[in-house]
C-alpha cells in the first residue's frame, strides 16, 4: 500500500483499529445499566456506575465474573442470560457517536486499513454494525468470542498479521485500560478517548500518542498526525 497521502504527506499508520463500545457507539450508560439490572435480577449486589464500567470492553463472561465475584462460576452464564435480555430490550436506542462517519470518511479517504477489536460477541457486532448502516465499511474486526479477550494481545497480532503491517505502523483507539494495555502487549501505539467508560485519569499509567475529550478532538489528531 502507497504510504502517502495523496502525495500530501507520509502516513504514520496503516492499520487503524477501534474498540467498539464507547468508543465509536454511544453505549455504556445502557451497558452499565443492564449489568446492574442483570445482577440485581439474580439477587446479587448491584455494582456501581464505575464498577459496572470498568469492565465495558472485557468479554462478556470475563465482565460479568468480575462484577459479580460471589456468583459460582457455572452460573455465569445465567448472569450473561438476564444482561442480553435487557440489553436486547433496549438496543434499538443506541447510535454513533456524533461526529464518527466524517471522521471514517476521512480516514477512508487516506486509505488507511480499519478495523474493530472488541468485547463483544460475533454476533452482537454484526448487528451493532448493520443497526447504524456500517456493514462492510471496515476491513476486518475481531470479537471476544473468536479470539483471546483484551487486554490478552491476540486480537491486534492477528490483525496486524492478516494485513501484513508492522505493530509501530499500527494504532489501536479506546475508551477503557483494556484497550490501552492490549495496545502495550501487541506493541502498537494507542489514542485514549474520554467520553466513554473509563475515567482519563487512568490513562496516565499508559503511553498514549493522546487522548481525545471529544470525536472532533480525535478527528483533528487523526487528520494531523495519523
Amino acid at each position: 500500500m502507497n504510504p502517502f497521502d495523496n502525495g500530501l504527506r507520509p502516513r504514520a499508520y496503516d492499520l487503524v483499529v477501534f474498540d467498539w463500545d464507547g468508543t465509536l457507539y454511544d453505549s455504556t450508560a445502557l451497558i452499565v445499566r443492564c449489568i446492574q439490572s442483570a445482577c440485581e435480577d439474580l439477587g446479587l449486589p448491584v455494582p456501581e456506575r464505575t464498577q459496572a464500567a470498568y469492565v465495558i470492553g472485557l468479554g462478556l463472561h470475563d465482565a460479568l465474573a468480575h462484577v459479580a465475584p460471589t456468583l459460582p462460576t457455572e452460573r455465569v452464564p445465567e448472569l450473561g442470560q438476564r444482561y442480553r435480555h435487557h440489553y436486547f430490550k433496549r438496543q434499538h436506542e443506541l447510535s454513533l457517536f456524533e461526529g464518527v462517519l466524517p471522521l471514517l470518511a476521512t480516514l477512508k479517504e487516506r486509505n488507511h486499513w480499519l478495523a474493530v477489536a472488541t468485547g463483544k460477541t460475533r454476533q452482537g457486532l454484526d448487528e451493532a454494525l448493520a443497526h447504524v448502516e456500517l456493514v462492510g465499511l471496515f476491513d476486518s474486526s475481531r470479537t471476544a468470542d473468536e479470539t483471546f479477550s483484551k487486554p490478552h494481545p491476540r486480537m491486534l497480532q492477528e490483525l496486524i498479521a492478516e494485513f501484513g503491517v508492522e505493530p509501530e505502523r499500527t494504532l489501536m483507539i479506546g475508551d477503557t485500560t483494556h484497550d490501552l494495555q492490549l495496545a502495550v502487549n501487541a506493541g502498537t501505539h494507542s489514542v485514549a478517548v474520554s467520553f466513554g467508560a473509563h475515567e482519563p485519569a487512568a490513562f496516565t499509567d499508559y503511553p498514549t500518542r493522546f487522548v481525545a475529550h471529544s470525536m472532533t478532538e480525535l478527528h483533528d489528531w487523526l487528520r494531523q498526525h495519523a
